[in-house]
């Protein structure tokens, strides 16, 4: 099959959504499959990569290090339709997703579209009142959603929400498949926490994410303050980078943690498997993933995962076995860590439980799933009119 995946977000960005682009592109190629990721042009030029299509683009003017593509620059469709593609993924509702929209119907293939995003907890980046903003960007990705031939779902509470919303497109669950990110090769455990100033037997508690509102460290680090009060050698190191980092570390200087917290920034996502190494506990604030890649990363890690309790959560950790759901306070969310701590053979079998979990999402695996389904939009798409296609929905 020509594979086609368009996308507003990809590297040398590190966030979840070109992880999960990154993840299935490189399955499908293992597969033996042609694929193209359409992707924006970032300032500072891309060096050339063979089956990337970049697209020129300007910055976003609200969010941090973003490019908004361009799809009418000339030569991108003619360059596009030369591509002869099989299948349009969307990874968005909106410009190369919309884009990605007119192309597959004017070539007459399937289009596919994985909601990624709660667009709604992330209306603050578009200037207006956010309630609103976020009512009608939903309102659009449910519209997009109805145009599409398939919709894919990367975790089971998210094609929930898809029905609540009106999405009457055939919808598949699909996670993006994960593995451990290999690390840098030549960093053992114990060399990064000397690097971080921290001996084998202290607390070492991760987080891993962008740092921005809707990703909620801000929680995270106040909840940590009352983790110090009992457990005073613990260390929290907080790996990714954003907008929000300015406000995150004056936070840490009124909570008066700032000689406990390390802001590690941007690390190339395969040596983010250096931090999982060297940690104890991962700790997981945010509420508006959709399937919580960083958590799968953790628990493949062998690591106990404390989170707030969300839907995304709850569909990796709702039993227990491999981590701990917390109310939104940080009282409980940091008597669940310091609990944790003191019981050391609990947390073994939950690293080894989570391991066990996330065998089911390798990245091979998932590939294949949405690889069938592919195939089974095509072979409907040449044999019935794009009008009238009906899609039977698969789920797992």
């Amino acid at each position: 099959m020509r594979i086609g995946l368009f996308t507003n977000n990809y590297r040398p960005l590190v966030n979840g959504l070109a992880t999960s682009v990154e993840s299935f592109a490189q399955a499908f190629r293992r597969a033996g499959h042609d694929v193209t990721v359409v992707a924006p042009r970032y300032p500072g030029g891309c060096p050339p990569e063979p089956g990337v299509l970049r697209v020129p683009g300007v910055r976003a003017p609200t969010h941090h290090a973003y490019v908004l593509p361009m799809a009418w620059w000339p030569g991108v469709g003619s360059a596009v339709a030369a591509l002869q593609l099989d299948v349009f993924h969307a990874q968005h509702p909106l410009l190369l997703g919309t884009a990605a929209a007119r192309w597959a119907r004017r070539s007459k293939r399937p289009l596919v579209f994985t909601y990624h995003t709660h667009y709604d907890r992330y209306a603050h980046y578009v200037p207006g009142p956010s309630r609103v903003v976020g009512r009608l960007a939903v309102r659009q990705a449910v519209a997009f959603a109805n145009h599409a031939d398939l919709v894919i779902a990367p975790a089971p509470a998210v094609a929930r929400v898809l029905s609540v919303h009106g999405v009457k497109t055939p919808v598949s669950i699909v996670p993006t498949g994960v593995a451990l990110p290999a690390g840098s090769g030549n960093t053992s455990r114990m060399e990064v926490r000397q690097a971080l100033g921290l001996g084998e037997g202290a607390p070492l508690c991760l987080s891993v994410g962008r740092l921005a509102r809707e990703k909620n460290q801000g929680f995270l680090l106040s909840a940590f303050a009352l983790i110090l009060k009992d457990l005073p050698a613990a260390r929290l190191v907080l790996v990714g980078e954003g907008d929000d980092r300015p406000r995150l570390e004056r936070l840490t200087r009124v909570l008066g943690i700032g000689g406990r917290v390390r802001f590690v920034g941007a690390v190339l996502h395969e040596a983010v498997g250096d931090y999982y190494r060297a940690a104890d506990l991962f700790l997981f604030p945010s509420t508006s993933e959709t399937q919580g890649i960083v958590v799968l990363e953790a628990m493949a890690a062998d690591l106990p995962v404390v989170a707030v309790a969300s839907d995304a959560a709850a569909d990796l950790l709702g039993d227990g076995r491999g981590g701990i759901l917390t109310p939104e306070e940080p009282a409980p969310f940091a008597r669940s860590v310091v609990e944790l701590w003191g019981q050391p053979e609990r947390r073994q079998a939950m690293g080894m439980a989570g391991r066990q979990i996330t065998a089911a999402y390798a990245p091979d695996a998932c590939a294949a799933k949405l690889l069938g389904l592919y195939e089974e939009l095509i072979r409907v798409s040449r044999a019935v009119p794009a009008r009238v296609r009906v899609i039977r929905p698969r789920e797992a």
